[in-house]
């Protein structure tokens, strides 16, 4: 899994390092390592100087053979924000991985076969 990070020319505040971005979404996203060929992070400041929730992070996923998946979110400071959206995009991944492989034929929530 390859991890890319960028961040518009507006990004102020709070620093974080291209290092912490890269261990946050590696360990947040180590289940779906293998099945992952690329992340992209986007970083951006979307109120300027006026302060307020003012950082996004937008996180694209491209699975191997799929289509890609992206989220975001939007929060007071970068490493909340990464947080946010790393969370996000895991639930996202186990909902898509698991559809992958949910049989038909098997049994209902009520016990009966399909």
């Amino acid at each position: 899994m390859k991890i890319e990070v960028s961040t518009d020319t507006r990004v102020a505040g709070i620093p974080i390092k291209a290092d912490d971005v890269v261990a946050t979404v590696e360990s947040g996203l180590a289940r779906f390592r293998d099945r992952l060929t690329r992340v992209e992070v986007h970083l951006s400041d979307i109120n300027g100087p006026r302060g307020g929730v003012d950082h996004r992070c937008l996180l694209e996923a491209r699975p191997e053979g799929m289509q890609p998946v992206a989220v975001s979110h939007e929060a007071g400071s970068k490493p909340e924000a990464l947080r946010g959206a790393v969370d996000k995009l895991h639930r996202l991944l186990t909902s898509t991985f698991d559809k992958l492989h949910d049989r038909k034929g098997g049994t209902s929530a009520s016990g009966q076969p399909t």
